[in-house]
């Protein structure tokens, strides 16, 4: 799409994926067989619903199950097929596959507390940085496959939010009970050419997500902010 300035306008929606059945409380990471719960499946659904009507014209998603399948209703709905991105990846850590806490988890145990030595790159996982490069990166590839339309990128909650801290200039390390991106939220990215000029935070699924899960991030259905970069 075209603006009144001549330049072509074009939208990323960047979307966390629905509920993952996980009765054993891991941090499953990017381990696979981690698939969507019913309730997960039913989040997708209503996000699809949400987008509908939207322009969209490419459908992109992580290489882990819950993301693939949270894109398959979106995509459907417009007739697409799904493209795979590993660049849309859950961050990397060292914690995967493990309980984490202090009482039972892998907190308990001292030769862990090393993993915690360093909050601002973090030291227990993949650098900010790198989550960083590779989000912009696949975000402006979406932004390519599908300029003058919309793009849907299905990822996860942390390099979501490392990703938009980025592009609205904030901090990249940060509390992560206060991460702005819940259970199948939309961060969209809209761009003037190749500029992104605003991002816009939305919950189109919010009544299905469990309250326990909203503590935080405080909802915001239609949360938009101008961006210079």
């Amino acid at each position: 799409m075209s603006s009144a300035t001549g330049t072509e306008r074009t939208t990323v929606h960047v979307m966390r994926h629905g509920e993952v059945h996980n009765p054993d409380g891991l941090l499953y990471g990017r381990l696979p067989g981690y698939h969507l719960s019913a309730l997960g499946e039913r989040m997708a659904e209503t996000v699809a619903e949400a987008l509908a009507g939207r322009d969209i014209t490419h459908v992109v998603a992580s290489p882990l199950e819950r993301a693939q399948e949270t894109a398959e209703p979106v995509a459907k709905a417009h007739g697409l097929p799904v493209a795979t991105d590993g660049r849309l990846i859950e961050a990397a850590n060292v914690f995967q596959g493990k309980s984490f806490g202090v009482g039972d988890g892998s907190l308990r145990h001292p030769g862990n507390w090393r993993h915690l030595r360093n909050p601002f790159r973090p030291s227990w996982g993949e650098p900010y940085v790198e989550q960083v490069v590779r989000m912009k990166s696949a975000l402006d590839a979406a932004r390519d496959a599908a300029r003058g339309h919309e793009a849907v990128c299905v990822s996860h909650q942390l390099p979501i939010w490392i990703l938009r801290s980025y592009v609205e200039h904030r901090r990249l390390w940060h509390d992560p009970r206060k991460r702005q991106c819940t259970l199948a939220s939309l961060t969209s990215f809209t761009y003037e050419d190749d500029r992104i000029v605003s991002v816009r935070y939305w919950e189109p699924a919010i009544e299905l997500v469990p309250a326990h899960l909203r503590a935080g991030a405080k909802p915001e259905k239609g949360a938009s902010k101008g961006v210079g970069a």
